[in-house]
């Protein structure tokens, strides 16, 4: 089993910046893409970056061109780099880690707040 702990998240201001982290430790080898989710207060829970193991990445339309995914040692660390901050980031980032046969890990999030 993989686990995964977030870090970084906190309080910024509308067009402020901030980087997330997410550590895996366990099976990594298991791992095929990891990725970063939210949820807003009341919202379902959507994607927000996706990196694989060949570093193709993918993002929401809403954070194209503004969030970045990049990834350390294969995919051992995962970071989301988050400028130009809106209002309408905050929610509960929540680290995603998916296995070779689909599965899925997940860490427990960690908490954005942007303030306009």
């Amino acid at each position: 089993q993989v686990q995964l702990v977030e870090s970084g998240g906190g309080l910024a201001q509308a067009g402020g910046s901030l980087r997330l982290s997410c550590a895996a430790s366990g099976s990594i080898f298991r791992i095929n893409a990891m990725g970063w989710y939210r949820q807003a207060p009341g919202k379902q829970r959507e994607l927000v970056a996706t990196i694989t193991t060949g570093s193709s990445t993918n993002y929401a339309d809403s954070v194209k061109g503004r969030f970045t995914i990049s990834r350390e040692n294969g995919l051992a660390t995962v970071y989301l780099q988050m400028n130009s901050l809106k209002p309408e980031d905050t929610g509960v980032y929540y680290c995603n880690a998916k296995y070779r046969n689909g599965m899925d890990a997940w860490g427990e999030g960690t908490l954005v707040t942007v303030s306009s």
